[in-house]
């Protein structure tokens, strides 16, 4: 919808005649504070969305990576050699 001069025109002689003169520049004032007043609330609700988004998306913290526990004492396991355990090897210790 594409309005013209004409169209314009007649809309403002229909806002002067039912407002008047007088009335006019308050009414484009109060028009003209209301219209700053959304514009500044949009922008605050769109930075707290965007505040919000990049908490969420932060990276989550990486904790740090505790040391195995040791295996108790007198105890060794194959983890703990750098050798691995041969089946055959372990029946032989046992047989001796």
């Amino acid at each position: 919808m594409h309005l013209g001069a004409p169209e314009i025109i007649l809309i403002v002689v229909v806002v002067l005649l039912l407002f008047g003169g007088k009335k006019l520049p308050e009414l484009a004032r109060g028009i003209g504070r209301g219209l700053s007043e959304f514009r500044r609330a949009t922008h605050d609700i769109q930075q707290e969305i965007q505040s919000t988004i990049d908490v969420s998306s932060a990276p989550p913290r990486r904790e740090t990576k505790s040391e195995p526990p040791s295996p108790p004492k007198g105890e060794t396991t194959s983890e703990s050699s750098n050798e691995p355990e041969d089946p055959s090897s372990s029946a032989s210790k046992e047989s001796s």
